[in-house]
């Protein structure tokens, strides 16, 4: 029989691993944020030095699993460094890589987005490239991204369960171990995805009001 005892025993392990998941998420999807941004713009830069270099990075970190580059962190650069990496610090690097490298194509589709003529505006008002960008193209592209950065931050928050192949004891690994001890794999894999879920519907529920909002002001 389903075991509901079983669930409740096992909600402060399963809470501290969900603690950890929203971590991991937060601040790689924070600095993919902040990466993204500037390989986004590189994308779409007429120099070749930078143009190039950042389609290679997005091509290959979206080209290859998240599994893999975690491998590739983990296991594969500490041979090249001669020292071991901190398993929490594999998981922020690996995923932040990879955030970036989809939140720079969602800034260069959403960059791409917007009218020349909102360039050709701010160059005329005597502001240059930079500023141009800073002040009136990313204000108005950001608008337009929202929905698709809270997807990544869903997909991030639920592919972050990738990191429990090294050890990391986040919400997914934390449920292996809680079956490993009691073989209640049926009950602690219910209560996981209904965590998972409670944790994604905030952020849905927030994109989508963001979205409205965005769209009210501009109608105004």
């Amino acid at each position: 029989m389903f075991d509901f005892q079983l669930i409740i025993d096992s909600l402060p392990l399963l809470f501290q691993g969900a603690c950890v998941t929203v971590q991991i998420t937060a601040i790689s999807v924070g600095l993919g944020l902040f990466f993204g941004l500037f390989i986004g713009i590189a994308q779409i830069s007429r120099v070749a030095i930078f143009r190039v270099p950042a389609k290679i990075y997005v091509d290959f970190l979206r080209g290859t699993p998240l599994l893999v580059q975690i491998f590739m962190i983990y296991f594969a650069l500490p041979m090249l460094i001669g020292t071991r990496i901190d398993p929490f610090i594999a998981a922020i690097v690996a995923c932040s890589i990879n955030s970036s490298a989809y939140i720079a194509e969602i800034f260069r589709a959403g960059i791409q987005s917007i009218d020349k003529g909102q360039m050709e505006a701010g160059r005329s008002l005597g502001l240059n490239w930079s500023q141009t960008m800073r002040f009136i193209i990313i204000p108005q592209a950001f608008k337009r991204i929202i929905p698709p950065l809270g997807n990544e931050f869903i997909a991030m928050l639920k592919d972050s369960s990738l990191v429990s192949v090294i050890g990391f004891e986040e919400l997914t690994r934390q449920g292996q171990l809680v079956i490993a001890s009691t073989y209640g794999a049926m009950e602690i894999w219910t209560a996981v995805a209904l965590i998972y879920l409670i944790m994604t519907m905030p952020i849905t529920r927030l994109v989508a009001y963001l979205e409205k909002r965005f769209k009210s002001n501009d109608r105004n």
